[in-house]
């Protein structure tokens, strides 16, 4: 189930990014390299990605409107969206282009040492950010697979943060071995070969939090424990005898929205049988705080 909503992880990532762009961007400037360009725009980019994620949080915690009666919880999925097309194309489309670029006009091979140790310090910083957010990741995966967590998590912006510092750690590992073929070898082509494969995964990471956002956008349901609150909660009550029909959907990373027919107990009054979806409830967000909105309707089993 989701937890309460923290933003500590985005100003995190957001920190690490804005050093490790600036140094970046001096040992770009002073080598020459493809592939270090390449990560001063990526590190740029996350800088800018992360405060769309800020801004996304902001925005969905504006309270219901006339007009958004559910509230504007999905608001954030739609801004981790426009993260992954802009890590697509500022990051992993450009990297292809400065690639084919180089490969296209070779340029010789200047002094490497600056931009090899800023490239170690980054990946230092990186895989502090990545491991911090690995913890944060088990802390809520409740034993479940990783990678699975991954793909059913309702919190779009802590995948989002994840998939950009691993994206990170792995293209820094690339850009420190095209630069180390280039400086050994005297050849520019390792260099543009780097910024290459550090392009491909940046668009793969775009791709796949594209589609894992994607599908909160259209409307998903919230995790099994829901459905599993709610027909427990139910059966704790002999007014209620039966859930007949549910829909859960997540509105947010921490707001549901359940709808629910079910069938009350023989001889109840219209008061009675209201008492008891009041008390339902009740009792369910007190299990599931995350349960915004809930519509429960009265029927009978159908035969």
């Amino acid at each position: 189930m989701a937890e309460d909503h923290s933003t500590s992880h985005i100003i995190q990532s957001l920190m690490v990014n804005l050093i490790i762009a600036a140094a970046k961007g001096v040992a770009a400037l002073l080598s020459g390299s493809g592939s270090m360009l390449a990560e001063t725009l990526h590190s740029f980019a996350d800088c800018g990605n992360q405060l769309l994620l800020l801004l996304g949080v902001k925005k969905s915690r504006h309270a219901p409107t006339a007009a958004h009666p559910l509230g504007y919880g999905r608001a954030l999925y739609f801004w981790s969206f426009m993260v992954a097309l802009l890590l697509f194309t500022g990051g992993g489309v450009f990297s292809i282009y400065e690639s084919i670029h180089k490969l296209g006009h070779p340029e010789p091979v200047g002094d490497m040492r600056l931009a090899l140790a800023i490239l170690g310090f980054s990946l230092v910083l990186e895989g502090w950010a990545t491991l911090k957010n690995v913890q944060e990741l088990n802390k809520r995966r409740k034993g479940r697979p990783f990678f699975r967590f991954l793909s059913d998590s309702k919190d779009s912006d802590l995948v989002v943060v994840f998939g950009e510092n691993a994206a990170a750690v792995l293209g820094l590992g690339i850009a420190l071995l095209a630069i180390t073929l280039a400086a050994l070898t005297g050849d520019g082509s390792w260099d543009a070969i780097g910024s290459l494969f550090i392009g491909v995964v940046l668009i793969g990471v775009a791709l796949f939090l594209a589609i894992e956002v994607k599908s909160l956008i259209i409307g998903e349901a919230a995790d099994p424990e829901i459905a599993e609150a709610v027909t427990t909660t139910a059966a704790e009550d002999p007014r209620l005898t039966r859930v007949l029909h549910m829909i859960t959907i997540q509105q947010g990373p921490a707001e549901v929205l359940l709808i629910m027919k079910a069938s009350f107990a023989p001889g109840l009054s219209v008061e009675d049988v209201a008492r008891a979806i009041n008390d339902f409830e009740d009792r369910l967000r007190g299990r599931c705080p995350e349960v915004r909105w809930s519509f429960i309707e009265p029927d009978v089993p159908r035969s």
